[in-house]
């Protein structure tokens, strides 16, 4: 019974992860039907931040409320972040689901290498890059004639911008050598300790619950009831259901579509942020870190209902607790009294295994219930 309470508790703190992973997704697909690949670096660019915040604020009288700070810094910095995505790639890729995957998956590509490879002279570098197209953009659009010449101020200053930078940097890394081209991060993986009041455990018999993990649900409920009292109980919450459910309505009605896309699309990616944070308070972080709930988090995306915030949490709680149980074999004990059931659970008694039993269910699952637990009902299903 201990054994069946520890794998519980720890099913529930993985499915919290989950839930707040698939939060962002959920709404971002509900309302735009985009395919978001580059969710899973989200929550690794959050746990990278908090992994920078604790060495900030390391030698500091706040160094014990350092995951408050993270938690602020991490949900900023990939809610702008995904912003920028929105702006600059998924905007233009509205109605193709096939090019919007493709696109967000190649930037999922670049955002790994990016960790890897950041330093002082790489950013030197962006910098110069970003400051030259930018600013010649703005200096040309001040001419009445810049919309016939765009292209080719683009042709010219894009491979320009790109040699200056470069040389740039590669003067600045011959001037300081390691001190600007060491990278930041590297390929391994860099650890987040947790503070000290989150060290421990709550004795509940002859089993302690980590306070982390107790940490992690709390955060996950304060999340989902945020979200709820943003969509249920503000304008801009009411503007995004709307669109939601009928776009070309309300558009006619006045509400600025593209901007509640814009907002929705940073609220997603605030969210895996904040989901990293809970990440990094599990293991290891590194550039492959959301490669591993990226997969888990749309098929909580997909067997809740599409857009269902009631359907994500189911959904993630019974798929975190049940690949957890399955994975440390808890319930193998309590058939003990079916050989035949006992050798199947000991078969998929690894994590590896525990996701192919997961698997298996959700496609039986989706037999029956294609749409999820809360199917769309309306009008606008067949939208």
């Amino acid at each position: 019974m201990t054994q069946l309470l520890e794998s519980i508790f720890g099913g529930l703190s993985i499915g919290s992860v989950l839930l707040l992973a698939a939060l962002g997704l959920a709404i971002v697909f509900g309302l735009m039907g985009v395919i978001n690949m580059a969710h899973g670096e989200f929550m690794m660019i959050g746990a990278y931040t908090t992994f920078v915040v604790q060495n900030v604020f390391k030698k500091t009288p706040l160094s014990e409320a350092y995951i408050f700070f993270a938690l602020i810094a991490a949900f900023a910095v990939t809610a702008l972040l995904g912003l920028v995505l929105e702006r600059t790639v998924v905007r233009y890729l509205y109605g193709r689901p096939l090019e919007t995957l493709l696109a967000t998956w190649g930037v999922s590509l670049i955002l790994q290498q990016f960790v890897r490879s950041v330093s002082w002279q790489f950013i030197a570098g962006l910098t110069v890059f970003t400051a030259l197209f930018v600013g010649a953009l703005w200096a040309a659009a001040r001419r009445p004639d810049f919309e016939r010449m765009r292209g080719w101020v683009i042709a010219l200053m894009l491979p320009l911008s790109g040699a200056i930078a470069l040389l740039f940097a590669n003067l600045l890394g011959g001037m300081f050598k390691l001190a600007v081209t060491k990278p930041w991060f590297g390929t391994q993986g860099v650890d987040v300790t947790a503070p000290k009041w989150l060290r421990g455990g709550f004795a509940m018999g002859a089993y302690q619950l980590p306070y982390t993990r107790l940490f992690i649900i709390v955060l996950t409920a304060a999340c989902v009831l945020a979200i709820y009292w943003f969509l249920n109980k503000t304008p801009w919450g009411l503007r995004i259901r709307s669109v939601t459910q009928n776009r070309n309505m309300s558009a006619c009605l006045g509400i600025p579509t593209k901007t509640v896309d814009a907002l929705t699309f940073a609220l997603g990616s605030g969210l895996a942020g904040i989901a990293g944070v809970a990440v990094s308070l599990l293991g290891s972080v590194s550039s492959n870190t959301g490669q591993s709930y990226i997969v888990d988090a749309f098929m909580v995306v997909v067997v809740g209902g599409v857009g269902k915030l009631a359907g994500t949490i189911i959904a993630a709680s019974a798929i975190g607790t049940i690949s957890y149980m399955v994975g440390s074999n808890a319930l193998g004990p309590l058939v003990s009294f079916s050989p035949g059931l006992t050798a199947i659970f000991e078969f998929f008694a690894t994590a590896s295994m525990a996701k192919v039993f997961v698997f298996a269910l959700i496609v039986i699952f989706l037999q029956f219930k294609p749409a999820g637990l809360f199917p769309p009902k309306g009008r606008t299903v067949d939208a």
